[in-house]
């Protein structure tokens, strides 16, 4: 029997980007379809989405909708790999410039709400035969943004009194929770008993990641630590009781790394190659990262890469905090991202007051990205909590060891290089359990430790590089779940 699911995000990579959320609606669906599933996806029409979708046809007209006139659905193709794509084409919701969520000034914008709710209505509108000639079985909501389609398959359930579409609402991140002012109920659509700490109110307030959390069937996060960890008071994010509520219902599924995109010996956006067995390249790859960074150019400095959101989630205050260790060692560091001005300007400072070790970029960019993780010996992700973290997995793969917190899917993909794991095989990077100053800094000592002993070195960048981290093992979780539902 095969399998019918539609996944309803709000970005998906190579269309739009601004974080991991992306690269898991851009690879999940294929994965899921190789093993045999009907996998289409839904997304708002935002410009970067209308203009990557080829073949765009009207699927429906929805007319007037959450005050917005002329709605349509339309469907179209992904060119990259013939992922079928729905887009909700709103132009006086989505037809906005730069970053789908925020203005120019970096805040919310005002109509959130609308924007969103209209998402998760269209997904379960789709569960109803919008579309004549597909019908999910599974409607699969990835975060806040996705949030209400699991409300509105259960309202529409009790209009239609039967059963419609299963859901799954995959949580990627719980500290972003799409929260409103109480008010904006009333424009939603849903029925007015929904309006109640049994459902989408959270303290007086309205969440669209609640109303996920309460009325999909399942629910997934995207490792099984996190998954422990959402059910404890100090990361639940005052939902935790929910989630411990819903503790049977509730599995972590590790996110997978498409190998098609981040793949040492074949990356398009590396000028050299390299493999776990000839790692002569990954030299190259260091020379041309100093150079393009303008540090001081030798190969036998151990150099640290930073590509992240620079924000004290990310545990950056923290490094900041650190960079007189690794520069009294004579390592170098090499921080590329955005985000709080602060920490922009905390490591501004101490590049200018070490040009030759220390380097800041501030922006994103994909090929840099891969031009940093390919190019470092050592790749920071010192988070305060991580869902799964993609970057360790990108630095496993091109045997830049990481140097992690041990929280979330960081616990779960890095094994410290202690003794004892040297001596079995195991080890893979460097794990701090505490999070504070001196458990990063003898993590840092760790690694220049480990670096003074080239043979051990090069042997646990082997093994780092042999681990497989693919979608398959997830995709089958994921298809398993589905058929449990279905």
């Amino acid at each position: 029997m095969t399998i019918r699911a539609l996944h309803v995000a709000s970005e998906l990579y190579p269309l739009l980007k601004t974080g991991g959320l992306a690269d898991v609606a851009g690879a999940l669906p294929p994965a899921l379809i190789e093993r045999g599933a009907d996998v289409r996806v839904l997304l708002p029409g935002f410009p970067a989405v209308l203009a990557g979708v080829s073949e765009l046809r009207t699927v429906a007209q929805l007319g007037r909708r959450f005050d917005t006139p002329g709605v349509t659905l339309e469907r179209g193709t992904l060119e990259s790999n013939g992922l079928i794509v729905y887009v909700i084409r709103a132009a006086s919701l989505y037809d906005r410039p730069g970053n789908p969520y925020l203005d120019d000034q970096h805040v919310p914008y005002g109509d959130n709400a609308q924007r969103f709710a209209l998402l998760g209505w269209v997904a379960a509108q789709l569960a109803q035969q919008l579309d004549p000639a597909w019908l999910p079985q599974i409607v699969h909501a990835h975060d806040w943004h996705a949030g209400l389609a699991p409300a509105y398959l259960k309202a529409a359930e009790r209009q239609h009194g039967r059963a419609l579409a299963r859901s799954v609402f995959t949580v990627h991140n719980l500290a972003y929770q799409g929260i409103f002012p109480a008010h904006q109920f009333g424009q939603l659509a849903l029925p007015d008993d929904f309006f109640s700490v049994h459902g989408v109110e959270f303290y007086g307030q309205l969440s669209f990641l609640k109303a996920g959390l309460y009325y999909s069937d399942r629910i997934t996060t995207v490792s099984p630590t996190y998954a422990r960890e959402i059910q404890t008071l100090a990361q639940g994010g005052g939902l935790d009781g929910l989630l411990r509520q819903r503790a049977h219902d509730l599995s972590g599924i590790l996110n997978g790394v498409d190998y098609a995109i981040w793949n040492p010996a074949a990356d398009p956006l590396l000028a050299t190659h390299y493999t776990a067995t000839r790692l002569a390249g990954k030299v190259a790859c260091k020379e041309a990262l100093q150079k393009r960074f303008g540090l001081a150019q030798k190969s036998d400095t151990l150099l640290f890469g930073v590509v992240s959101r620079l924000t004290e989630q990310k545990g950056l205050d923290l490094l900041l905090g650190a960079v007189p260790e690794i520069v009294k060692r004579g390592g170098q560091l090499v921080v590329f991202g955005t985000g709080d001005p602060a920490l922009e300007n905390g490591l501004k400072r101490v590049a200018h007051a070490h040009p030759e070790s220390l380097a800041v970029e501030l922006g994103f960019d994909e090929a840099l990205a891969h031009t940093i993780v390919a190019g470092s010996d050592v790749i920071a992700v010192p988070s305060r909590f991580e869902p799964c973290g993609l970057t360790q997995l990108y630095a496993l793969a091109y045997g830049s060891l990481p140097l992690v917190h041990g929280v979330g899917g960081l616990a779960d993909t890095v094994l410290d290089a202690s003794l004892e794991n040297l001596a079995d095989d195991l080890a893979t990077g460097f794990v701090f359990e505490r999070f504070e100053p001196a458990g990063l800094v003898a993590a840092i000592r760790r690694a220049f430790a480990l670096y003074g002993r080239r043979t051990e070195w090069k042997a646990t960048q082997r093994r780092a590089m042999r681990q497989d981290f693919g979608w398959g093992a997830s995709a089958e979780r994921y298809l398993a779940l589905y058929r449990e539902l279905v």
